[in-house]
């Protein structure tokens, strides 16, 4: 046998162990030789004979046990939807069989702003509404430009303007209407304006599907100078006309002449003004001529030094604290030098000119108003300036109780001899004083000194003719003074604080805050913080009865909104639940 014939048998029987046996015609079975003895070996995965079986063209896919059997009619899910926002309806809705829209009981309001009202009172009306809800400003065009203002410049204007108004001493809605003010005037009706104590803030959005533009400036120097606060409120009354035009830069051409604006009273003026102020204040506690001369001198001496502390870079306190020393020192001079003075009122006509009343009506009403912040701010301010008097004058004071001066307050309680008119003129001169330290306009110091003429004498007549209380005649006096403050400012469109803050000097409660530190520096602690208690409340009295009396101001008036649905809106940010 050959190589060849050796071969061949193996690979018939290789080839034949997976595959299927052959038949042939005659359907025997047949072996790969072609002889009928010889049969092949067959695989166990063979398919019997005789079994027919449907021959395809490859081999049957494999399945997964989660497949379908065959036979068995599922039906079909419907195509997935693609994935939609949160603003998509669901499937569910239909807009031809859309529900009722809510709408509340009341109706939806419609606010009417009428255009000869003060801007102040259709600008507070518009921020106390949802900016859905505030109707869309007429169509003016302030600049030149067809496509509309420049939006970061009129921002910025805004924010220098509010900068002006927190600086001044305005409360923090008024400047927020100020802010909202000038911007609807360039026709940015869709803004957020936001007022801290030393940051302001304006987000300006033009729809929802726009990005907003924000900024923001900080407020880093404050002063008094209620000139140029009018100023500034007279350039906000002008862009808010409908019926004049301003060009963006003619706003920051007018803005600039309101910041170069030099003070309508020299230094000199200033400090004669702190002395008179103080010396009233000494007469209506019961002082003399002589009281009134030791206390202005204490007075101007304090002042000139508290402006050389403020030239060298002293912190407030520190100024407080240096101005309260003079009147307390010549008192206990005069005292040692065994002078007939009393020397409790040098000591409390001194303390009425530090006395921050402003700041104090200033938090109160940010308070009142919903600006929790920016009040708790302003109220901590006072703490810090009303400490650093209290540190002046008990440094004298222990001084003096060290060197023998006999300082009690009865003299001040025992020698009220001045009858109604002097004291009523010494209010009058003193809340005059007041307007020139606060560097008002000439045109409003008369109106404000004849408000303090008015507080002093309900004041007078609660307190020594029907022996009230005197943090109810306070509360009461310090109302008429914010409500005619707030008439006042109304006919002039103008700000109601010249009006006001003068006005509630002499009402201050300079010589409970006296008696207080005089009982501290006698080791009587106990009645030192009983007065100090009676001069926060009377305090309290005043910042309260003037917000109360620029409130009830309003009902008298006609306002935005109040013949809508939604009559007037409060204020508050909560509700109390």
């Amino acid at each position: 046998m050959t190589h060849a014939e050796d071969r061949k048998p193996r690979s018939d029987e290789a080839r034949s162990m997976f595959a299927p046996p052959r038949t042939d015609d005659s359907g025997g079975a047949g072996g790969w030789g072609g002889s009928d003895s010889e049969s092949s070996t067959t695989s166990e995965f063979a398919i019997p004979q005789g079994l027919a079986v449907s021959t395809t063209g490859a081999e049957p896919e494999t399945t997964s046990e989660f497949a379908v059997p065959e036979g068995l009619d599922v039906p079909h899910a419907p195509p997935a939807e693609s994935e939609g926002s949160a603003f998509t309806p669901p499937r569910t809705y239909s807009a031809r069989h859309a529900p009722p829209a809510f709408t509340p009981p009341t109706g939806i309001p419609i606010v009417s702003l009428t255009k000869d009202l003060p801007w102040q009172d259709r600008m507070r009306t518009m921020l106390r509404l949802p900016v859905a809800e505030r109707p869309a400003p007429e169509l003016v065009h302030k600049a030149a430009e067809e496509e509309g203002p420049a939006v970061p410049r009129v921002l910025d204007l805004t924010l220098r303007i509010g900068e002006l108004l927190l600086a001044g001493g305005e409360g923090a809605e008024d400047v927020e209407a100020a802010m909202f003010a000038v911007c609807r005037s360039y026709g940015l009706d869709r803004c957020e304006p936001n007022v801290t104590f030393t940051l302001l803030s304006i987000s300006y959005q033009p729809s929802l599907v726009d990005d907003p533009v924000t900024a923001s400036r900080t407020v880093r120097r404050r002063g008094t100078d209620y000139t140029r606060l009018a100023g500034v409120y007279q350039l906000v009354d002008d862009l808010s006309d409908p019926e004049t035009t301003f060009s963006l830069e003619e706003s920051y051409r007018r803005l600039a002449e309101i910041r170069r604006n030099r003070h309508p009273y020299p230094g000199w003026v200033l400090t004669v003004a702190s002395g008179l102020l103080a010396g009233s204040a000494s007469v209506l506690v019961g002082g003399a001529v002589v009281v009134f001369i030791a206390a202005a001198l204490g007075a101007m001496l304090g002042d000139r030094l508290a402006w050389l502390c403020a030239g060298r870079g002293l912190p407030e306190f520190y100024q407080f604290t240096v101005a309260a020393m003079p009147p307390a020192a010549i008192a206990i001079t005069l005292t040692l030098a065994h002078v007939e003075v009393q020397a409790s009122a040098v000591i409390t006509g001194g303390l009425f000119a530090l006395l921050p009343g402003r700041a104090l009506v200033a938090g109160v009403q940010d308070g009142l108003t919903g600006f929790y912040i920016t009040a708790s701010a302003r109220l901590l301010e006072v703490i810090y300036l009303f400490v650093g008097i209290v540190v002046g004058v008990l440094i004298m004071l222990y001084v003096g109780v060290q060197l023998g001066a006999r300082l009690t307050p009865e003299a001040v309680l025992s020698s009220g001899e001045q009858g109604p008119l002097w004291q009523i003129g010494a209010s009058m001169l003193l809340a005059l004083s007041f307007a020139i330290l606060l560097q008002q306009e000439r045109s409003t110091v008369l109106a404000v000194t004849l408000n303090g003429g008015v507080a002093w004498s309900v004041y007078g007549a609660m307190h020594y003719a029907g022996e009230l209380s005197p943090v109810a005649s306070t509360a009461v006096a310090a109302g008429l003074v914010g409500l005619f403050g707030q008439l006042l400012s109304r006919y002039r469109f103008a700000s109601a604080l010249p009006y006001t803050t003068a006005a509630i000097g002499p009402l201050l409660p300079g010589s409970a805050t006296y008696f207080g530190l005089l009982s501290i520096a006698q080791n009587e602690v106990d009645a030192g913080l009983v007065s100090l208690s009676k001069a926060a409340a009377l305090a309290m009295a005043i910042a309260i009865g003037v917000n109360l009396g620029s409130e009830i101001s309003r009902l008298f008036l006609r306002l935005p909104g109040m013949g809508s649905a939604a009559g007037r809106r409060a204020a508050k940010r909560t509700r109390g639940f």
